[in-house]
């Protein structure tokens, strides 16, 4: 990743990505430990949600979105 100013909005968008992923790890590493079917559900969708979440992130910075740019 690229390092941006503080004042410059990627500067934070990239922190923001960073936790997303560790979330989105330690829901799925949970997933994994869980015996009830409902809670793997829970937690694998959340960590879905997360990472549709996280991929708007990347298209804000790239502008690959129509209302991004």
């Amino acid at each position: 990743m690229a390092t941006y100013p503080e004042t410059d909005p990627r500067h934070h968008t990239q922190k923001i990505q960073t936790r997303l992923d560790d979330l989105i790890t330690h829901l799925r590493q949970d997933v994994k430990k869980l015996d009830e079917p409902q809670a793997q559900a829970l937690f694998e969708t959340s960590a879905e949600v997360l990472a549709g979440l996280k991929t708007a992130y990347i298209h804000y910075e790239q502008k690959k979105e129509a209302a991004w740019s």
